[in-house]
């Protein structure tokens, strides 16, 4: 009865040592981790965008999570002020006339990522629906940024990011 003990208490430290490394791996029964289709989704990107994104995910198996969210809603909002730049910023001048900017640089600069997603909407990139979750995400994002009782753990981090690729996806396919 020993030795059957024994044997079943190594099984389970090896199952649970397999859990443990598998649990990275996208394909792994163990835990499906989107990380290796997540990475595959970055050559969609521009080259600053992946930087942003891969650092995120770096952060993510490094179970930094607070700090990819930050990074994640950082490539984010690069898209999204790519997106708005990608006619000259005619509609998002046309919709902020009072907005005064010639360049991402500016743009990012003088006004709030709250104020150009909310700017984002009024110039017709985004809807009524799209530009709440588009704040709940920036919400999530301050608060893994600044000090506050959220910590997030890796299915939150990952559920993060994936949405955040979906939004990008989404916009990417918009006429604009």
């Amino acid at each position: 009865m020993d030795e059957i003990r024994a044997v079943v208490e190594r099984v389970r430290l090896f199952e649970q040592e397999a859990h443990s490394i598998l649990g990275v791996h996208e394909a792994s029964k163990s835990r499906v981790v989107l990380l290796e289709d997540t990475y595959n989704q970055l050559g969609t990107l521009s080259l600053k965008q992946d930087e942003l994104f891969r650092q995120a995910l770096q952060c993510m198996e490094n179970s930094l999570f607070r700090a990819a969210h930050v990074m994640a809603w950082a490539g984010f909002v690069d898209f999204l002020e790519d997106k708005l730049e990608s006619d000259g910023f005619k509609k998002l001048h046309a919709a902020r006339s009072r907005w005064k900017f010639n360049t991402v640089e500016d743009l990012r600069e003088r006004y709030s990522e709250h104020a150009i997603v909310e700017a984002s909407r009024d110039a017709g990139l985004c809807g009524k629906n799209e530009t709440k979750a588009l704040l709940g995400l920036l919400t999530r994002r301050n608060e893994c940024a600044h000090p506050s009782d959220y910590i997030p753990g890796l299915n939150e981090t990952l559920g993060y990011i994936s949405e955040l690729f979906h939004r990008i996806e989404t916009l990417r396919a918009k006429r604009y």
